[in-house]
């Protein structure tokens, strides 16, 4: 029994076939299936070699009736974990059903040569033994698909092609144009089958054994067996084998496998580690909290494949224009084989010599598989440097945008409160001041104290242990810290208890009109009664990388806005360092609407990036909706795209992307189209022959494939240089 995978439609199979590497291919097998009672729709991608089909509301279809259709057009359904021969980078060509073809109607025709030359009185036979038995497979195809009434097939041209041939005496031509067509159709597969393992070959990067730990011992076990909940050790040196919580231990970890940054990270006790990654330092203890399915590479793996295989607008367009220009191309054939004679001196074997070859060239191979194919290559790209996009519609709209709104916290702030400020006002010292206070907030979880924690930990003080502390609600902390009455309360409340001088008030308000929170450090009693010993200002601060990030933006000619919930004054502040429009205290509907004008407006296309939770109206409504996280739930399975990074240039890497795949496009449609121009031209005017016809088709399918594949090889870069042609993407500066 075949298993299905299903898509993210709970309704919906996804199917594994083997042998699918063209648009032709793609068509075929969707007008059959199509047919098949209890099947609603289907969707076949050549470059993921997959079928999803979407059943009638109320029917199953039938797995067997699938499987029959499948192998009447030549094509093999196969299980989700089989790996077909066609398909597998470890087979070579010549192992393959293709490449087998191949060398039989080489050698066939070597024979047949070989033969004229020894006895010339055999004639053209030998020629047409070649064609024949090298046009056996091609017939049965193209019978095939005829049975399910789709005549206009690749396999049905060059079948009355190369039978017409041999009933001109072309036989020896007939023969040639059988081998290159089996030529073609090889190149063809061994150039979808490195696109298609572009991303599946991630999985390989997660081992198959990891180091389970039970009842005190550990033993080596299947990778793919793990369960949430159970643990596991990861030696120095060891790949992750799973998505898990670390319990004990704290090391480097080399993340670019799931996210494409080159530096490794410092991970600690409770932070989330993922499968694929590379532990570099130490010993770690971790609890798998996501089974081999369901693991982030696997997660990844899927979501790509799904997004290759919904075709973008400008693909669906090509499917349009093929589906009319191939019936008209063989109306044009049937016109040029019997017009000439009729109205001039031409002889017929002549006219019929050329409208077989026009049928030959009229195939649109090149033409529909030069969109999916970049489309595809670009979505894998993106997806092995840490951008995930989810369809080639996404990535299409992603090139048009020209507005990003942005969130604050988590997206252009890190998201977590840092010091910025330590003020000191009795002359004890800055230090002494953040000393006092990480004593008062040790027992705290208070992002204020969480973040003076860290600052004093990071200058390696000395943290003392206060007695009798209490949290005084609202207001602070207070306590005992080596025999000194101390709080660490807001300024409001301070000036509740004592006046301040106009300059420490002046300095309060100055830090406050920042966006900074404040904390002042107060001590009560003594000779000199209540007085302020200092201050710590905090503030969630700009990524290290936003400036980067919004300048390659602008250059792109793309606005930034920023919106967040938080109050408009910290919004202000934070939006003027940034040097970008912002706006505060803003509702999640709010967001929304704010976006909703803009597009109204005609500022868009609109696109929108955030933590994909209270951001989730604005995403919805934007035109693109990107959300921020490192591998995260939220990261992979909200809005359009996500950025596994956490970096604010990957923004402008999305529509870098964007733009340089959609020039691939109309390269590779521009070649399809031109070349298939030039030669329907030279075969009317009986300047080119079959196969010249032949090797002009198969070098424009190849041709597309290799330009579009190119863009796997895209290096990421942000710099100011516009660099056309070049295997990198550049981002070039606005015309403002």
């Amino acid at each position: 029994m075949h298993k299905p995978a299903h898509t993210g439609d709970s309704s919906a199979l996804r199917l594994r076939v083997e042998g699918m590497d063209c648009g032709g291919c793609e068509r075929k097998v969707e007008s059959a299936l199509g047919r098949l009672a209890g099947i609603d729709e289907v969707s076949a991608s050549s470059v993921t070699g997959s079928v999803t089909i979407q059943p009638h509301l109320h029917a199953t279809p039938s797995h067997d009736a699938i499987e029959r259709t499948l192998a009447e057009l030549g094509y093999r359904l196969i299980d989700e974990d089989e790996k077909a021969d066609s398909a597998t980078p470890s087979a070579t060509w010549w192992q393959t059903t293709k490449g087998r073809l191949v060398l039989v109607t080489g050698g066939l025709l070597l024979l047949a040569f070989a033969l004229r030359l020894a006895w010339p009185t055999l004639g053209n036979w030998p020629f047409v033994a070649a064609t024949l038995v090298g046009l056996l497979p091609i017939m049965q195809a193209a019978w095939g698909a005829l049975k399910m009434r789709n005549p206009f097939t690749i396999e049905m041209l060059m079948s009355i092609a190369a039978l017409g041939a041999l009933a001109i005496n072309a036989a020896a031509e007939a023969a040639v144009v059988v081998f290159l067509f089996a030529v073609g159709e090889l190149l063809e597969g061994v150039a979808a089958s490195k696109a298609r393992h572009s991303i599946t070959a991630l999985a390989d990067l997660t081992p198959s054994t990891a180091r389970l730990m039970e009842g005190g011992e550990t033993r080596e076990v299947s990778a793919a067996s793990l369960t949430p909940g159970q643990r596991v050790m990861i030696r120095p040196g060891d790949r992750v084998p799973c998505d898990g919580r670390i319990l004990s231990g704290e090391s480097e970890l080399d993340e670019s496998p799931v996210n494409g940054e080159s530096v490794p990270r410092s991970r600690a006790p409770g932070d989330d580690i993922f499968a694929g990654t590379v532990n570099l330092d130490a010993a770690l203890e971790v609890e798998v909290t996501r089974g081999a399915k369901d693991n982030t590479i696997a997660r990844v793996i899927r979501l790509v494949e799904e997004a290759q295989a919904a075709k973008a607008p400008v693909a669906r367009f090509i499917d349009r224009f093929a589906f009319y220009y191939m019936p008209a191309v063989v109306g044009l054939a049937l016109l040029m084989a019997i017009l000439p004679p009729l109205v001039s001196t031409m002889a017929w074997s002549e006219s019929v010599y050329r409208a077989l070859t026009l049928l030959l060239i009229a195939c649109p191979c090149a033409l529909v598989i030069s969109t999916p194919a970049a489309i595809a290559a670009g979505l894998s790209a993106g997806a092995r440097h840490g951008l995930l996009i989810k369809g080639g519609a996404v990535l299409e709209q992603l090139g048009k945008l020209r507005l990003i709104a942005l969130d604050k916290t988590g997206t252009l702030t890190a998201g977590t409160p840092r010091v910025t400020d330590v003020e000191d006002w009795t002359g004890q010292g800055g230090n002494e001041v953040l000393r006092l206070a990480a004593a008062l907030e040790r027992d705290s979880s208070h992002p204020i104290a969480t973040a003076i924690l860290v600052y004093a930990r990071q200058l390696w003080l000395p943290i003392a242990q206060a007695s009798e502390s209490r949290a005084l609600a609202g207001r602070g902390v207070a306590g005992k810290v080596e025999g000194r009455e101390l709080s660490l309360i807001t300024p409001r409340q301070f000036a509740e208890q004592a006046m301040l001088d106009g300059g420490l008030g002046a300095r309060i308000a100055t830090l406050e009109e920042a966006g900074k929170s404040l904390a002042v450090l107060v001590e009560h009693g003594g000779i000199e009664g209540t007085r302020p010993l200092g201050l710590i200002a905090v503030r969630d601060e700009p990524r290290e990388d936003a400036l980067e990030g919004l300048a390659a933006l602008s250059r792109l000619g793309v606005e930034a806005v920023m919106l967040s919930g938080d109050n408009a004054r910290t919004a202000a502040a934070i939006g003027g360092s940034l040097g970008i429009e912002a706006h505060g205290e803003l509702m999640p509907e709010d967001k929304a609407r704010r976006v909703q004008q803009w597009q109204a407006e005609g500022r868009g296309p609109v696109g929108k990036v955030g933590d994909g939770i209270n951001d989730a109206p604005a995403l919805a409504v934007a035109d693109v909706g990107i959300a921020m996280g490192g591998g995260t739930d939220v990261a992979l399975e909200t809005a359009d795209a996500a950025l596994l990074k956490n970096r604010v240039g990957g923004i402008a890497e999305l529509i870098a992307l964007s733009r340089a795949t959609l020039r691939n496009v109309k390269t590779n449609v521009a070649l399809a189209l031109g070349l298939k121009a030039i030669f329907l031209v030279t075969t009317a005017f009986g300047i080119t022959g079959m196969w010249i016809a032949v090797m002009a088709d198969t070098g424009a399918t190849v041709l597309v494939t290799l330009n579009a594949m190119r863009l796997l090889g895209y290096r990421f870069t942000l710099d100011n240089a516009a660099v056309a042609g070049s295997s990198k993407i550049a981002i070039a500066p606005s015309s403002d």
